[in-house]
């Protein structure tokens, strides 16, 4: 088997669509590099996957499939000035199965490999306990939906493959001690570390988790993996708001013993007091969730249902994410949110409380409004990292009127001499077949398409015509046989001669 058919073979997922990637300039400011990233429909072939290879145009692979199974999965880290060797060794510690590779923005993709096709949602929740313990909560989780909305044009997110360019690459694996691996090396590691189902249950990802499993999920992970040694004042604030909760009558002699056991070094006993000062003075001060360490090793899902967690009742926003812009028209919207797929139109998505009814309507679940300032910015960097899905052309206005004409200039309402051309009938001569403006106005009315201005039906008759003559006079006699010149348009004969056309539902008499 070629190379570029393992490369398909390991990064195995949707036949509905897969991505593409044409790089651009690369900012000096970010250190970005642009790229126009759109989803392609129809599988992956070995043809596009040797031009990846190649280093002529990026593949990507979407894991998801149109019954929410996939067999492939990944972390996306893409933290600046990321340290990928350091993450790497971190990855082995734990015996996570999982293999790095550099991205294109120099950040990780951490690729999950399975035995078996397993439903989305699973995978999901495995990468999200990953992520949480590696310290990469809300890092970007591949497949990025638990289910995708199939009946309604959506096919998921892809992610790019490695190895773009070959051997000759930026984005190529890592091995277990942070070495560099050929194409066909990470493609036998690929076979090596896939994994079951059922030995994902029995991994344990991290240390052993005995303590704070009633309270914050981040504090359980944390002292799961050792001492804390860096950000301790803003753990034990967080502590307290957990002791306080728990043992409300005597939560500070717990609250020092804490301090003890999970800081190193432990905070002066002065340090411990000034918090726990702050903690009296304030009995509204909760935990710290967007602070770090603590949003690191966040899980949100698992919190809110604890009894010393965030709560159920905290009117937090939805998680939000994973845009995907359908070029139908008018456009269509996906959007992740909290794990599940949303679609909204340009109006739902422009306005907060469209949104919340969107939610309310399709998921069940009613959000928090917003402030429109929060929103605007928030809708700006979602499309600013959108994924473009291409649709069939008759999807587009564009592609219904051209339907539309192709029907009225090969139906059997076609004129049989120029004459008729006045009475709104197409006429086909020599190779083109024209018609008044009115007489098509007249058939597309009929038709319920009110899309186009004239000025717009002028400028798709201009492009049909590849930028020749569309338009001028055709010489016609009336009927007391004199001749006078009708102003006319044309397009190219269409190949089909006929279409069947229940003419008698219409009239085309021209409305003048």
């Amino acid at each position: 088997m070629s190379v570029a058919k393992r490369l398909m073979a390991a990064f195995e997922g949707s036949s509905a669509g897969h991505g593409r990637t044409v790089l651009g300039r690369t900012s000096r400011t970010t250190g970005k590099t642009e790229a126009d990233s759109r989803v392609i429909r129809g599988p992956l072939t070995e043809d596009k996957v040797l031009a990846h290879l190649d280093g002529k145009v990026g593949v990507g692979a979407i894991p998801i499939t149109v019954d929410n199974t996939c067999r492939f999965g990944a972390l996306d880290i893409d933290t600046y000035d990321l340290d990928i060797v350091q993450l790497n060794a971190k990855v082995q510690k734990m015996g996570l199965p999982l293999i790095m590779c550099r991205s294109k923005s120099g950040g990780a993709h951490l690729f999950l490999f399975l035995k078996e096709w397993e439903p989305a949602a699973l995978v999901r929740e495995y990468l999200t306990e990953m992520s949480v313990a590696l310290g990469f909560s809300g890092c970007e989780i591949f497949p990025k939906q638990d289910k995708i909305l199939t009946e309604r044009g959506d096919v998921g997110n892809f992610i790019n493959m490695p190895y773009f360019g070959g051997d000759v690459t930026t984005r190529y694996a890592l091995d277990e001690n942070g070495e560099s691996l050929t194409l066909e090396e990470f493609l036998d590691v690929v076979d090596k570390k896939r994994i079951s189902m059922a030995q994902l249950d029995s991994l344990k990802f991290g240390g052993e988790r005995k303590h704070f499993t009633d309270g914050p999920y981040c504090l359980e992970v944390m002292t799961s993996q050792g001492p804390v040694t860096s950000n301790r004042n803003i753990f034990m604030f967080n502590v307290g708001v957990y002791c306080r909760s728990k043992w409300p009558d005597d939560w500070k002699r717990h609250h020092e013993e804490y301090n003890r056991m999970f800081c190193y070094p432990a905070l002066d006993a002065s340090e411990i007091v000034n918090i726990q000062k702050s903690l009296d003075k304030n009995e509204k001060y909760y935990y710290q969730c967007d602070q770090c360490p603590l949003k690191d090793f966040c899980n949100k899902n698992i919190c809110r249902t604890r009894p010393h967690g965030v709560g159920s009742g905290n009117a937090d926003m939805p998680e939000i994410g994973g845009m995907t812009i359908l070029l139908s028209e008018p456009r269509i919207y996906f959007l992740n949110v909290e794990e599940k797929r949303l679609q909204l139109s340009v109006e739902q998505l422009q306005t907060p409380l469209l949104f919340q009814r969107a939610c309310m309507s399709q998921l069940q679940f009613m959000p928090p409004t917003p402030k429109p300032t929060q929103w605007q910015a928030l809708v700006n960097s979602l499309m600013s990292e959108a994924v473009i899905v291409e649709v069939p052309e008759e999807l587009t206005i564009s592609g219904q009127f051209k339907e539309l004409l192709r029907t009225y200039c090969t139906s059997r309402i076609q004129a049989m001499a120029p004459e008729e051309l006045s009475l709104g009938k197409p006429w086909t001569n020599n190779g083109k077949t024209m018609f008044t403006m009115a007489g098509l106005e007249q058939f597309l009315k009929n038709r319920g398409f009110k899309e186009y201005t004239r000025a717009e039906i002028q400028e798709q008759l201009k492009q049909l015509n590849k930028g020749g003559p569309y338009h001028g006079t055709q010489n016609v006699r009336n009927t007391e046989g004199k001749r006078s010149s009708l102003r006319v348009w044309w397009v190219p004969e269409f190949e089909d001669t006929e279409i069947q056309l229940d003419v008698e539902e219409h009239s085309y008499d021209v409305p003048f």
